[in-house]
């Protein structure tokens, strides 16, 4: 393998974001309807080197920053939130797969513009056999599963010596059967299927103890060192879902001010609703909440990104902190999203207007068990309070 020279400065990829905007947008509806990011998409996300940004150098990746991250998928994002996020969980789970040995990441890295899906989820057993595990479970919210070649599984190892403990797996999801059940309300066109494993058979050199992925201790010298693969997965992984979240709420704020030309407030006296004093707060109260969400998500990759070229050690306070972060950035987001959609008249329930569907989306993510403000903010405040992590994933 080559090392990559000719790698794009993060102007550059927020600039190739951009400008597939048009595109993405214009498959928005289409992805939405049929519960999975359109082909043309993918192909356009490729092209741009979107899926390069968190794969090694050494195989033709960019190794790019957290700030590339957030910033690339908030303009993903502003054009659709479904596309954006897949684009964003591709990221996390190749850079789990980079913590595997080197035979492992030969075999994953030689796919050009590899995706990879994954979950954190112990959905699944692996018994230990001679050479390697039998595998068997089922795991949900899989984004991206209908695009990807691979997936990242986490199981229960059991048999062999020891007590029985979490893995994570490298598995092609050729391997894997597909269950169609995404049916939502939200980011719907993520595709976030179910996966599921039957008496699969996994080599013992596809099979990694999970602590070692959660506190970013990469088996391969050669990615060893690196300063995007020096932290822990969980702020890893906070830093590299915010952006999408971003995008979503500065697509609210431009689909509001697209339609407020010319529309009034009906059964009102105004016939201009940019004239009326309450749009005005409203505007100004929901772009604020956009920057409040910036700065949290730029506080939280900027930490990463400042932790991982020293190669430093991540302080209790500091991971609580980052879950922390991209907990508010979801809940400003949200909030954000909100006043715009309550402000957009009841014409906006229509389905090719497009803010319904960046609420819902957003609310989608809202949900999400790792990014629910509610749980990042009591996480970090524990910690505050001199208690222990009552939670693996921090």
């Amino acid at each position: 393998m080559v090392l990559t020279t000719d790698v794009p400065t993060r102007d550059e990829l927020v600039r190739r974001a951009s400008e597939l905007v048009p595109l993405l947008r214009g498959h928005a509806a289409w992805a939405e309807e049929n519960r999975r990011v359109h082909e043309e998409s993918i192909e356009a996300l490729a092209d741009a080197g979107i899926f390069k940004l968190r794969v090694p150098a050494r195989y033709g990746g960019y190794e790019s920053d957290t700030r590339t991250l957030v910033d690339v998928a908030a303009e993903l994002g502003r054009a659709d939130g479904s596309t954006s996020w897949v684009a964003s969980v591709y990221w996390i789970p190749t850079w789990m797969a980079s913590m595997f040995p080197e035979p492992v990441l030969d075999e994953v890295f030689a796919t050009p513009d590899v995706r990879i899906c994954g979950t954190l989820s112990p959905t699944g057993m692996a018994s230990k056999v001679d050479g390697g595990v039998i595998v068997n479970g089922k795991w949900g919210f899989i984004s991206g599963a209908l695009h990807a070649h691979y997936q990242v599984l986490v199981a229960i190892q059991i048999g062999g010596e020891g007590e029985p403990m979490p893995v994570a797996i490298v598995v092609p999801i050729s391997d894997l059967t597909i269950v169609d059940d995404w049916h939502t309300s939200g980011l719907k066109g993520t595709g976030s299927v179910t996966t599921i494993a039957q008496d699969l058979f996994i080599p013992d050199g596809r099979v990694l103890p999970l602590p070692l992925v959660l506190q970013g201790q990469p088996a391969s010298p050669d990615v060893a060192g690196r300063p995007i693969y020096s932290s822990p997965l969980l702020p890893v992984a906070s830093a590299s879902s915010v952006g999408t979240l971003i995008g979503l709420a500065r697509a609210a704020k431009e689909t509001f001010l697209d339609r407020l030309p010319g529309r009034k407030i009906t059964y009102t006296g105004y016939d201009s609703q940019a004239e009326a004093p309450l749009t005005h707060l409203q505007v100004s109260e929901a772009v604020m909440k956009i920057d409040q969400a910036e700065f949290h998500a730029h506080r939280l990759a900027g930490l990463v990104d400042a932790k991982g070229a020293q190669a430093a050690e991540w302080t209790l306070e500091e991971r609580a902190r980052a879950r922390a972060d991209m907990g508010q950035v979801v809940k400003l987001a949200k909030e954000a999203v909100d006043i715009f959609a309550a402000a957009s008249g009841g014409s906006s329930i229509y389905s090719n207007v497009p803010i319904q569907r960046i609420s819902r989306d957003t609310n989608a993510a809202n949900l999400h068990a790792l990014m629910h403000p509610n749980t990042n903010a009591e996480l970090y405040g524990r910690i505050l309070c001199g208690l222990e992590p009552n939670t693996l994933y921090i």
